[in-house]
């Protein structure tokens, strides 16, 4: 009796503990949603899979739809999810899929290549970044959806069979490129999945990073019928909230950005829905856009049911450095003071972690506005303040130096000293410069879209840590020969105008992200290149924008000859004058040039990639430790360096955490209290996702897509899934 009492007792505690962190209703053992539940945790309360038998882990099945691009260009950063055993992904060609989730057996595929209206469009246009899809059924269970994007289609798929439901919006899909308040031919495309609140499919998109980008406004669809119900405007109209604040009164008529691209999360309680900000566009200059910028880089605290606005704050004033908010952030229930809080923590790119209260925006800990340096370009005007947390602890290295420059040996160090000096170095947040910085944390994180995992019960979040400087070095915007009014003169201008900052001014590229243009001709027609230019392909976004006359003039200047006559049918307008446009800016970036030897190492001393863990209730850092490995520089003798990552982690009840992100092709599992490593195993391709763990029978599985394509790695097509 003594003990049924005591059995009693400890499961009302446990009930009571759950109210009280708001965990009651949360199903901790499936991976329904993106991040693995609404609050984005990433967290699963499954346990069979332990640290005494991780080394047991085996390969239980593999599936593939067998379309990666054999370019090495493609990728796949899909966290799957499952829902009563049926586990939904996408491919690299962003084909849709349910398999069984316990063997792998696929039940149904859906391809947009064959929707009617796609048929005959490029198959390029389908290799595209798609991070996960939305689960959604209506009260009687028998209405189940699949909301997934290609591109700016997004879809709504019967769960059960696979087949587009027509009934949803425009013949099966809304368009995230149409309602936005004002038309745009610039790149709108969704890249991380939306949320569910009660029937509304509340999403945003990805956008151009260039002046001209759409705006990013945040939207609320009906999930039965398509229809928009709330828009929330990121950069505010007459009337609303922070429209005040802009010096310009006509910028929300031309400005675009301040978009959602890495996910939101939810208080399903309280109907509060958390969105991350990106910044403006035009990300390197802002003399078109004076002023803090609002919303841009804020953390949006608003009401799911209606889109108003709550409450915000700006991580970031007038962004100069490309801060976007770069991952959902965690929801988490904490002691802090004596009082249990409900608090929302977001990650960023440069190493911070901004924790408020969820209810009225109130920071848990202090942040203060640190004087930055305002020395600017002509017609610039930084903001002369950046907040900074004072707690939680960066989880990123602050600061690049001589000091700080890779030993590897002797002869590297010195060549790399050297490339340092010819950039300077100040501090985080100098305004841009012809003479340069050192972007560090790098333009990739810190931070990034794999985001961060919580464990509800000790508090404590894990982040994929990158540790790479770039080189931040603006350029005078070259105009071309103002004499040539050719389309190969006029094309030079467009170039210039779309194409420097990734590609440079010579074309040349950098490395394996930016691709050189030299020679195009040589892998590609004129009509092939302009399938790639208005489709985009991969990371690159769409250029709808460029007009078709203005875009022949393009393919004249890359290719290096008179566009052939197989141009998809482009108009024949006369090439416009070689002035350039009233809202280009005059200054670009020369260049997404990350800080490598001559052999493709990071330049500065490792670890190049990390996991950390911070305590959230005392904002302390617990413990980092390298992530991924090169082996050949192992075998010399070398620590373990860690690589850069593209991933994020997960945590378990059973006090694991699971992670993939790394360039060595491999996943780990890592003790969640010590950080020591205690299992490993190869993949066919990176993991630059982030993992899903589920329970079926009461059997525990972990899947990871791999799909490789970024920073040199090969590419893949491959879901692996993990069993004991």
């Amino acid at each position: 009796m003594k003990k049924f009492k005591l059995f009693v007792s400890v499961l009302l505690f446990v009930v009571f503990s759950c109210k009280k962190n708001n965990l009651a209703n949360i199903d901790f053992t499936s991976w329904q949603t993106y991040a693995g539940t609404k609050e984005g945790n990433r967290y699963s309360a499954n346990q069979q899979i332990n640290l005494k038998n991780v080394n047991n882990l085996k390969v239980v099945w593999t599936y593939s739809t067998h379309d990666k691009d054999t370019g090495n260009r493609s990728q796949n950063q899909c966290n799957p999810i499952v829902v009563n055993g049926v586990l939904y992904g996408t491919s690299p060609k962003l084909k849709l899929f349910a398999l069984d989730a316990a063997t792998g057996i696929q039940k149904w595929l859906f391809d947009p290549a064959n929707e009617a209206g796609n048929k005959n469009n490029d198959p390029l246009a389908y290799y595209k970044v798609c991070r996960g899809v939305t689960y959604w059924e209506d009260h009687s269970g028998e209405n189940k959806r699949i909301f997934y994007s290609v591109g700016s289609k997004t879809y709504a798929i019967d769960a059960e069979t696979g087949n587009p439901l027509k009934d949803f919006g425009k013949d099966g899909f809304i368009d995230l490129s149409e309602d936005l308040g004002r038309k745009t031919n610039s790149f709108v495309s969704g890249t991380t999945p939306g949320i569910i609140y009660k029937d509304l499919l509340i999403i945003g998109d990805r956008v151009a990073e260039s002046e001209d980008a759409a705006p990013g406004h945040i939207r609320a669809y009906n999930t039965l019928s398509g229809k928009l119900v709330w828009i929330f405007h990121t950069i505010p109209h007459p009337g609303e909230i922070g429209y005040d604040t802009w010096p310009d009164s006509t910028a929300y008529k031309r400005l675009g950005g301040a978009n959602n691209w890495a996910g939101m999360s939810l208080d399903e309680k309280r109907g509060i829905v958390y969105i991350p900000l990106g910044s403006l566009g035009g990300d390197f200059y802002g003399g078109n856009r004076k002023g803090a910028n609002l919303y841009a880089n804020s953390l949006v605290a608003l009401d799911a049911s209606t889109g108003k606005y709550i409450w915000h704050f700006q991580t970031v004033h007038h962004d100069l450095w490309d801060r976007d908010l770069p991952a959902n952030p965690n929801l988490v229930t904490i002691n802090h003071n004596g009082k249990m809080i409900d608090a929302v923590a977001q990650i960023s790119k440069h190493g911070f972690i901004f924790m408020f209260d969820r209810t009225n925006g109130k920071p848990i800990f202090p942040i203060v506005e640190i004087p930055v340096p305002t020395n600017a370009l002509p017609g610039e005007y930084p903001w002369e303040t950046q907040p900074h947390p004072t707690l939680p602890e960066p989880f990123a290295r602050q600061h690049f130096g001589l000091e700080d420059v890779t030993d590897i040996n002797p002869e590297v160090h010195k060549e790399m000293l050297e490339k340092y000096n010819k950039v300077k170095y100040n501090t985080m947040f100098t305004p841009p410069s012809k003479d340069g910085d050192w972007i560090f944390p790098g333009f990739d994180g810190g931070g990034e879209w794999g985001g961060a995992a919580v464990d509800p019960e000790s508090k404590i979040m894990y982040i994929s840590n990158s540790e790479m400087p770039w080189a931040q070095v603006m350029i005078d915007v070259p105009k071309g020969n103002e004499n040539d009014n050719t389309p190969f003169g006029r094309g030079q201008a467009i170039y210039y105008k779309y194409c420097l900052a990734c590609h440079g001014p010579n074309l040349m590229g950098n490395g394996t992200s930016y691709p050189s243009l030299v020679n195009l001709s040589k892998k590609y027609n004129s009509q092939q290149a302009n399938a790639i230019i208005e489709n985009g392909k991969n990371m690159m976004p769409a250029f709808k924008q460029i007009p078709p006359n203005e875009r022949e003039a393009l393919l004249s200047f890359l290719l290096k000859v008179p566009t052939d006559k197989a141009s998809n049918n482009i108009a024949k307008e006369p090439v416009s004058n070689n002035k350039p446009d009233a809202n280009q800016i005059p200054y670009a970036m020369n260049g997404y040039n990350r800080f490598l030897d001559k052999n493709g190492y990071p330049g500065i001393k490792p670890p190049w990639g990390t996991l950390d863990a911070i305590n959230l209730t005392t904002g302390k850092l617990i413990w980092k430790v390298p992530l991924g490995e090169y082996p050949e520089l192992t075998k010399k003798g070398i620590p373990i360096t860690g690589t850069e990552l593209y991933g994020g982690p997960l945590v378990t009840k059973g006090g694991l955490i699971f992670i993939a992100a790394t360039k060595d092709e491999k996943i780990r599992s890592f003790n969640k209290n010590t950080g020591k490593q205690v299992w490993e195993a190869p993949l066919p391709a990176a993991g630059y996702a982030t993992p899903a763990t589920y329970s079926i029978g009461g059997k525990q599985f972990v899947v990871i897509a791999c799909g490789g394509g970024k920073i040199g790695s090969k590419s893949g097509d491959s879901y692996v899934c993990f069993g004991l």
